[in-house]
């Protein structure tokens, strides 16, 4: 089985960097509870979402999310 993940590491680095929170994404920004919950669980959303958290953080895709492949590579 391969494991292919997209990590939204980057994204708790960047609001931190910038001093978000949680909050900002949800009462300023309109990203919802369940939301937040499959960013924290590196669950898919869509790039609608995305979109949303560029904005509001000011910022580019790789400072939200990144791609990390298997280790078995890539059949």
């Amino acid at each position: 089985m391969w494991i292919r993940m997209i990590s939204y590491a980057p994204l708790w680095k960047t609001m931190k960097e910038k001093s978000a929170t949680t909050y900002t994404l949800r009462y300023k920004g309109g990203v919802s509870g369940s939301t937040l919950l499959r960013l924290q669980a590196n669950e898919s959303v869509s790039t609608n979402t995305l979109d949303a958290l560029c904005k509001i953080l000011n910022c580019t895709l790789p400072d939200v999310a990144e791609y990390i492949p298997d280790e078995q590579g890539v059949e």
